[in-house]
């Protein structure tokens, strides 16, 4: 491995495998790993009984959760693989709230500002992956982790963060991309699906001489 390091961000809808991938990529690669906070996240729960109520909290919790991570990694010496990145949080989860009626145009003014004031003082990741799942597939996904507060997430909230996604990454422009259509992928149990998204990351990394392990391109000779 090289001294230079490298920084991915994991992207994508609730439900998507997101940090399960970022858990098998970072033994694979021997990439730091940076997860979402859920478990120790004081809004998640209440935000999904009244997303009205919660919205503007919630959001300004990850979006201070989600800069220190990112400054942790930029900072750091090590290569890293962020679980969701802090672009996300403005261009899909607050764009969603606000355009739902679910965030007053007041706050989400309030956080953009915010947002932008923040965002200048990051370096952006090298690679952004986006794991592309359909809203079944995601429903499918939620059901089986089997968290409380997600049992009832209206369909067309998730529908509408599929559509921004979509929108959000047609033009990201800060550094290499990367979509993986996922919903006929299981990387977790079969692992040429798992091999395959290796492959797709080494040919998306400018550095892919520089950073990857010998190990992974010899399997695509």
């Amino acid at each position: 491995m090289s001294s230079q390091k490298i920084f991915i961000a994991i992207a994508g809808n609730i439900g998507t495998g997101k940090t399960t991938l970022t858990n098998m990529l970072s033994r694979r690669f021997g990439w730091e790993a940076h997860f979402e906070v859920v478990a120790d996240n004081p809004y998640l729960s209440d935000f999904y009984q009244d997303m009205s109520r919660w919205s503007f909290p919630l959001q300004i919790f990850f979006l201070n959760h989600r800069f220190k991570a990112h400054q942790r990694v930029t900072a750091g010496e090590n290569s890293a693989i962020q679980d969701r990145s802090i672009y996300e949080d403005a261009n899909i989860f607050a764009r969603n709230l606000f355009e739902q009626n679910m965030m007053s145009e007041r706050d989400y003014r309030n956080y953009l500002e915010l947002y932008e004031s923040m965002v200048a003082f990051l370096n952006p990741p090298d690679l952004v992956l986006y794991l592309r799942k359909s809203l079944p597939r995601l429903k499918e996904q939620i059901v089986l982790r089997g968290r409380d507060y997600e049992k009832n997430i209206p369909d067309e909230y998730l529908s509408s963060l599929n559509r921004y996604y979509d929108d959000w990454m047609a033009n990201y422009a800060l550094g290499n991309k990367l979509v993986i259509e996922s919903d006929d992928l299981n990387f977790l149990k079969n692992p040429e699906d798992f091999e395959e998204i290796c492959q797709k990351i080494v040919g998306a990394l400018d550095q892919r001489d520089l950073f990857l392990d010998s190990r992974v391109t010899s399997r695509s000779k």
